[in-house]
């Protein structure tokens, strides 16, 4: 029984693992290079901002009023992380010469909605541009996001001690984090001509910051429920 309550609970970093060995494959078998990579990694904030949309909704309140918080909560990060991957995504297009920036001009949605209409205009742009297998990459990141969210937010009752302003902030901390040493790295190794193993140094390191980040997160919720 203690064997089986280890396996399920190292299945979230399990996950995390195989899916960050994806792009070793694509890069040895499938030609796979920098730009193709940091895109893929750039895919994975739509997953993040995802399954930061249900941790909102999931989160336990102590009066059926508290739900109004959400309602608000939910549309405000929905516009404003939105519009952030969608600039972000200009900037990997654009920096690495696989479009002009145009989806800034065409934004026909009013107001604040135009940012979601960008992030639309950048997603299709990029799946436009993503091989077969890189898309079914993209698919198994947002599956790994949903175990370590079904596992570790829902199962273990993470849902019940968490502080909604962290689930707000803690996406833009992973990007700033994740992106400023991914896309250095890539803006350097498509100077050299994108070398195979300087690519896997590249997912290498992604997937330290990654477990690195999947650790802190986990265990600071531990410790909360501690205390």
């Amino acid at each position: 029984m203690s064997n089986r309550h280890d396996c399920l609970n190292r299945l979230p970093l399990i996950s995390l693992l195989a899916v960050n060995a994806i792009p070793v494959v694509g890069v040895l078998f499938a030609g796979w290079d920098a730009f193709g990579i940091v895109l893929l990694y750039w895919a994975e904030n739509l997953a993040v901002g995802f399954y930061s949309i249900l941790k909102i909704a999931c989160i336990k309140v102590n009066h059926p009023k508290e739900h109004l918080g959400k309602l608000c909560a939910i549309p405000f990060f929905i516009l404003h992380f939105g519009g952030f991957t969608g600039i972000h995504g200009i900037f990997v297009l654009t920096m690495f010469g696989k479009s002009n920036g145009d989806f800034m001009h065409r934004t026909t949605w009013p107001c604040f909605f135009a940012f979601i209409q960008i992030l639309l205009n950048v997603i299709s742009q990029a799946l436009s541009i993503m091989t077969p297998e890189m898309r079914l990459a993209v698919l198994a990141l947002f599956a790994s996001h949903g175990v370590s969210f079904v596992y570790n937010y829902l199962i273990k009752g993470e849902y019940a001690r968490v502080d909604p302003g962290k689930i707000m902030t803690a996406p833009y901390a992973r990007v700033a984090i994740m992106h400023v040493a991914i896309i250095t790295g890539g803006f350097f190794l498509i100077a050299i001509n994108s070398p195979a193993a300087l690519l896997i140094v590249l997912v290498v390191l992604k997937t330290f910051l990654d477990v690195k980040l999947h650790r802190r997160e986990h265990r600071t919720s531990a410790t909360a429920k501690a205390g």
